[in-house]
C-alpha cells in the first residue's frame, strides 16, 4: 500500500482537472475505482498527510496586494507576538526562522484598505517590535511544491507565465469566495459548488478554466504536512546576487525539484539578500547539500539558511472576506 500511497501523494500533487468527475479521471490514470481513490485520500487527510486539496489562486491576480514580512522579536515575547500576527485574516504562512530576524510571515491585503506597509507598522506598534522589513516581489522564477522526489538535488522542467491583471466582476468574485478552501470528496465537487452559485455545473467549470487562462487560479491540489510526508527539514535560503546574474541563478536555482519557491524581492537598509528559495528535504544535510551546490556552481560565497524551527500559521486566506476589515477595526478601536 506504501507504494501506492505514493502514486496518489504525486498525482493530486499535479492538478485535480476541471472537469464533471475529477476523481474518475485519477483514479483511471493510477488503475484504481473512483471510490477507491476518494477513501485513499480521506484516510491520507485523516492521518495528517495531505492538508487539504483546493483551489490554489494569486492573490495579485485577484487585486491583493502582498509581501513578506520579517520581524526581530525576543525570544521569550516570541510566542505572543506570533499568535498576534496569526489573529490577522491576511496572514497564511507564520514561521519561526533561524536567524536574528526570527518571525517570518506572509501578508495579502486588499488596497481598498490601509496599505500594507501601515498595517505592518499598525502590527509592529501593538506588538511593541522596533526591527522588521518587508520584502516585496520583484521577480518569481519558481512557485509551487510537489513533494515528489528522493533528492534535493534531481532536477527538472519548470515555467512561470505572466498575466495582466484585470479587476474581476462581483459574481467572479462571489465564484472565489464559494470555491475557496477544501473541495468537497464527492464523485462531483464541482456540482456542490454549482449548487451554492446558483449556476450550472457547467457554467462553473468554464469560469473555473476561464480563471486558469488568466492566470487567477494557478491550480487545484493537494497540499501536504510537509513533515508527515517525510520532508522534516525546511529552509529559506537567501543569497546575496550580483544584478546581472539574477535571472541566470534564478532561473539554476528554481530548476531543482527540492525548491519549491524562488524569488528576487526587495533589499534595504537592514536586509541585503535579494534572492529567495524555499527548499524542501528529507534531512537537513539535504538541504545543506542543495545549497553548497549552488554555491559552487554559481560561486555565491554570501548567503545565509534559515531554516524553520516552529510553524505557527499555513492556512490560505479568505479571499474576499469581511473577516480583515473586521480585524481592523478592533485593532484600531483598542
Amino acid at each position: 500500500m506504501g507504494n501506492e500511497f505514493d502514486k496518489i501523494l504525486k498525482i493530486i500533487q499535479g492538478e485535480i482537472p476541471l472537469v464533471k468527475r475529477p476523481f474518475l479521471v485519477l483514479a483511471k490514470e493510477l488503475g484504481l475505482k473512483e471510490t477507491e481513490l476518494l477513501k485513499v485520500i480521506e484516510k491520507l487527510m485523516e492521518d495528517s498527510i495531505v492538508r487539504q486539496i483546493a483551489p490554489i489562486y494569486d492573490s495579485k491576480m485577484l487585486g491583493y496586494d502582498s509581501a513578506l514580512v520579517a520581524f526581530r522579536v525576543d525570544k521569550e515575547r516570541l510566542e505572543k507576538v506570533a499568535n498576534f500576527i496569526n489573529s490577522c485574516p491576511g496572514v497564511s504562512h507564520n514561521y519561526e526562522r533561524t536567524h536574528d530576524f526570527n518571525l517570518w510571515f506572509t501578508l495579502a491585503v486588499l488596497p481598498d484598505t490601509l496599505s500594507l506597509e501601515d498595517i505592518v507598522k499598525l502590527m509592529a506598534k501593538r506588538t511593541q517590535t522596533q526591527d522588521y522589513v518587508v520584502l516585496r516581489t520583484v521577480r518569481m522564477f519558481k512557485i509551487g511544491v510537489k513533494l515528489d522526489y528522493e533528492s534535493t538535488l534531481e532536477r527538472g522542467s519548470f515555467s512561470v507565465n505572466t498575466y495582466t491583471y484585470i479587476p474581476l466582476s462581483d459574481e467572479e468574485k462571489k465564484i472565489v469566495s464559494v470555491t475557496q478552501g477544501s473541495i468537497p470528496l464527492t464523485e462531483r465537487p464541482f456540482f456542490e459548488y454549482a449548487k451554492k452559485l446558483s449556476i450550472s455545473e457547467e457554467e462553473l467549470l468554464t469560469k473555473l478554466r476561464e480563471f486558469k487562462e488568466r492566470g487567477i487560479l494557478r491550480r487545484i491540489s493537494a497540499i501536504l504536512h510537509h513533515r508527515r510526508a517525510g520532508f522534516v527539514a525546511n529552509a529559506m535560503s537567501v543569497w546575496k546576487v550580483p544584478e546581472d546574474s539574477i535571472e541566470e541563478v534564478g532561473s539554476y536555482i528554481a530548476s531543482f525539484k527540492g525548491v519549491s519557491h524562488c524569488y528576487e524581492r526587495t533589499t534595504n537598509e537592514s536586509w541585503k539578500y535579494n534572492l529567495f528559495a524555499m527548499i524542501h528535504g528529507k534531512s537537513m544535510e539535504d538541504v545543506q547539500r542543495l545549497v553548497e551546490r549552488i554555491s559552487g556552481e554559481k560561486a555565491l560565497r554570501d548567503y545565509v539558511l534559515l531554516f524553520s524551527t516552529r510553524e505557527f500559521k499555513k492556512e490560505r486566506i479568505r479571499y474576499f472576506s469581511e473577516d480583515f476589515d473586521e480585524w481592523l477595526r478592533k485593532i484600531t478601536s483598542i
